[in-house]
């Protein structure tokens, strides 16, 4: 049987609740972070993504061609990290933050955010209505936001607990290993077409565009490439693999440390009734995590490292962030809230905790 749902959300301590003529004030001080950024955006942040951009395709390159001749361990093993860092950085510091619109003003069809398309299974349509429209408005709030536990896992108390959730500590392994293909499916809400809240012609409808993506990233990765690559073909495929699957890791990681650590919060739909700007901007700050790092780490994250930041302004160029960051947290600090900011192995072992803790029926 079924645990009864939580009626009480958990309130963070470290976050004070704040008035509305602080809310307001709290309101005008991040817009005024946000303008002064605006104010400032121009050619260097058009020449660093396109710097990025080229870094992304002279990588790839690289590493296929390694793979050509990777029945030399040192050349496969060269080739898949190439091919692992084109990877990443593409979805990460262009696909991600070029599909959020945050180069839209450039007028530069390589970098529009409502035509790019990503070297992932998943299609962009999908994701720019998942993550930009419903995740990035509705950031946390439960039923609405299906990012919480991608419908796969328990994170919160406040989600309902079911028998199945204590394997969650197994099956969240091959989740992670796997993780293109959940964010790929997300869309298709294969929960409601179980439970008949969804007609088979409607799914069908919505699968065409992904099956084509999917046939589309499995045939370049998986038959090309090992096919031209003749004699080299076994490494070319296993170097694919590893690639996809490194990316897979990264991202799964980076996502998760950025919105299921200990300190962060989950919401009714209540708390959409009357939402002020204000509001929306503190429920950004307490359901989201930064992590700590070099600059180099910041890239490779897509600077997602910034989660507090991204969520605060998403079609901000995400290299910004960085320079955003200490004033954002120096607001929070004024205003009495959380902010949530340590390192990429502290964070990940309260998401591991989580999983583990939240596999057992715990109320809190």
């Amino acid at each position: 049987m079924n645990a009864p749902v939580k009626l009480e959300f958990f309130k963070n301590p470290k976050n004070r609740e704040l008035t509305a003529a602080e809310l307001e004030a709290f309101a005008k001080e991040l817009d005024q972070i946000k303008q002064d950024v605006l104010d400032d955006i121009g050619e260097k942040d058009a020449r660093y993504i396109r710097r990025v951009y080229s870094a992304i395709r002279y990588s790839s390159v690289l590493g296929r061609a390694c793979l050509f001749a990777g029945w030399f361990p040192p050349a496969w093993i060269l080739g898949t990290g190439l091919l692992g860092f084109s990877k990443i950085m593409e979805n990460m510091e262009l696909g991600h933050n070029v599909m959020h619109g945050q180069y839209d003003w450039m007028n530069d069809p390589k970098f529009n955010g409502q035509t790019y398309e990503w070297d992932t299974v998943g299609t962009a349509d999908n994701w720019r209505q998942t993550h930009n429209f419903k995740h990035h408005t509705y950031t946390n709030i439960k039923g609405i936001d299906d990012d919480i536990g991608y419908g796969l896992l328990r994170l919160f108390p406040e989600q309902r607990w079911k028998p199945g959730f204590l394997l969650q500590p197994i099956y969240s392994i091959p989740f992670c290993l796997l993780f293109q293909w959940g964010v790929a499916i997300q869309n298709l809400e294969i929960g409601k077409l179980i439970y008949k809240r969804k007609t088979w012609k409607q799914f069908v409808e919505e699968w065409k565009p992904t099956q084509k993506k999917i046939g589309k990233q499995l045939f370049k990765d998986y038959v090309f490439f090992p096919l031209i690559a003749g004699p080299a073909a076994l490494p070319v495929f296993t170097g694919n693999l590893v690639a996809n699957g490194m990316r897979n890791v990264w991202t799964f990681s980076i996502i998760f440390c950025g919105h299921f650590t200990k300190d962060v919060e989950v919401f009714p739909k209540t708390v959409l009734k009357d939402e002020s700007r204000g509001h929306w901007y503190m429920r950004q700050i307490r359901g989201s995590s930064n992590l700590t790092g070099s600059e180099a780490f910041h890239i490779l994250t897509g600077h997602l490292s910034h989660q507090i930041e991204h969520h605060l302004f998403p079609d901000i160029p995400a290299r910004r962030y960085r320079q955003m960051a200490p004033k954002v947290e120096a607001v929070c600090k004024k205003y009495g809230l959380n902010y949530n900011n340590a390192s990429l192995l502290k964070q990940y072992g309260q998401v591991l905790g989580r999983i583990v803790k939240y596999a057992f029926p715990f109320k809190k």
